[in-house]
């Protein structure tokens, strides 16, 4: 296994992006290319980032890929609020991604903190 897989945030990304891929798979067709694909997009990207942004030189390098997992999260939240409120998403579904999407953040976010501190002044 590669070794950013033994991180906790890439793990909370990765488990959030199989939701998404496995709830998006029952939208409508009208929606492949619509909050099916964006959400899609941003679970992709949240764990994506953290696996590219370990595998570059030096921690300054993994910040900024963590800031980009970061905004894909926060793109993420918008496209299963407006799945929710079009009817796209039951109460229930969002209610359980909704934790997980809020522990990757928080985990993503403790991250980069972390790597802030232990950076030289």
């Amino acid at each position: 296994m590669p070794p950013y897989t033994r991180l906790e945030a890439w793990q909370a990304c990765f488990s959030l992006a199989v939701e998404v891929y496995r709830i998006t798979a029952g939208w409508p067709r009208s929606e492949l290319y619509g909050i099916s694909a964006q959400a899609r997009r941003a679970a992709y990207s949240a764990g994506a980032n953290i696996a590219e942004g370990y595998a570059k030189r030096g921690s300054r390098e993994l910040r900024r890929y963590l800031d980009i997992s970061f905004g894909s999260l926060s793109e993420l939240g918008f496209a299963l609020l407006l799945a929710r409120e079009v009817g796209l998403l039951p109460t229930a579904e969002w209610e359980h991604l909704d934790v997980q999407l809020q522990r990757s953040s928080q985990l993503v976010g403790g991250l980069m903190r972390a790597l802030r501190r232990s950076a030289p002044s």
